[in-house]
């Protein structure tokens, strides 16, 4: 009789090591799947739209939980970004409500933590915007050196998808503070700072589409621009005229704008004009090569 030999289990060293090379962050990839296809969207018109509106919803709803304090109003705040963070990376490949959901409650979220810097630890609103610049310009440098590209084409592995969300959420952050800069300390007030950026935010598209700016920096150019374009005017229609305002209120305006995103994003996951058509990313990064496709050239994605 053959003596039975006990098949020993792989170390945990080399369970990470594999989970690495596969695109997999260690501690994600034990308990949430790889995706098999792109994780967002494709870049169409409605991606601004309903960008702009979260950013804008995200500013309201973070001020109206303010009057439950940092406990119950931050706590809500950091519920609902785990929520939706467990929600999204649940998913294998983009999923209109899963992918909104999270960028909605890291809007809500960044705006908080902005604002506690700001209000509890007493950090002035230019301090704030450098110092969430330079954690972007961070972030930016480790996802270049690691992954080889920013294109959200190539937002097809775990690390790519977790890289993506912690730049999602220093925008926000940056957002937030750069418009509550322009509108308190350079007292531009919030109708006049959404004027400003909506000015800002044609330069980086004219500059694409003129002067042959690169595609993935005109777009996250214009990315991190949408927040304090979609913040300012929803402080100036919910904050009270004494602070230049129209004074609709914080809860109003969160519920408006909230309704408005559901419908946007209900027709985006059913008719699904926003989903990237195209496998050749996902191939090439399997094959370890990074991909740098047309940032805003439309593609077809095989199910």
């Amino acid at each position: 009789m053959k003596p039975t030999t006990r098949r020993r289990s792989a170390p945990a060293s080399s369970h990470a090591g594999h989970l690495r090379a596969h695109g997999q962050v260690p501690v994600l990839g034990r308990f949430f799947p790889a995706p098999v296809a792109a994780k967002v969207p494709e870049i169409i018109f409605l991606f601004w739209v309903v960008k702009i509106l979260t950013t804008a919803g995200g500013e309201v709803t973070s001020d109206y939980l303010k009057k439950y304090g940092n406990f119950g109003g931050g706590g809500t705040e950091v519920a609902l970004f785990v929520i939706a963070l467990v929600l999204q990376f649940g998913t294998r490949r983009y999923r209109a409500f899963a992918y909104w959901s999270l960028a909605y409650a890291i809007a809500i979220a960044g705006t908080g933590l902005s604002d506690f810097l700001h209000l509890d630890v007493h950090i002035p609103y230019a301090g704030t915007t450098i110092l969430w610049a330079v954690i972007l310009a961070a972030l930016f440098w480790v996802w270049q050196r690691s992954e080889g590209t920013l294109s959200i084409h190539s937002i097809t592995t775990q690390r790519r998808e977790a890289f993506y969300w912690a730049v999602v959420f220093a925008t926000f952050a940056l957002g937030t503070a750069l418009g509550d800069f322009t509108a308190t300390s350079l007292g531009m007030g919030y109708l006049a700072s959404g004027i400003f950026f909506f000015a800002v935010i044609l330069v980086p598209a004219l500059a694409w589409w003129r002067l042959g700016l690169n595609s993935i920096a005109a777009f996250w150019m214009a990315y991190v621009v949408t927040r304090p374009l979609g913040a300012s005017f929803a402080d100036y229609i919910s904050k009270p005229p004494n602070i230049t305002g129209i004074g609709f209120g914080n809860g109003q305006t969160a519920l408006v704008i909230a309704a408005a995103v559901l419908v946007v994003v209900s027709y985006l996951a059913i008719a699904r004009p926003d989903i990237q058509r195209s496998v050749r990313a996902y191939a090439e990064s399997r094959r370890s090569v990074s991909p740098t496709p047309h940032l805003l050239a439309p593609e077809l994605e095989v199910e």
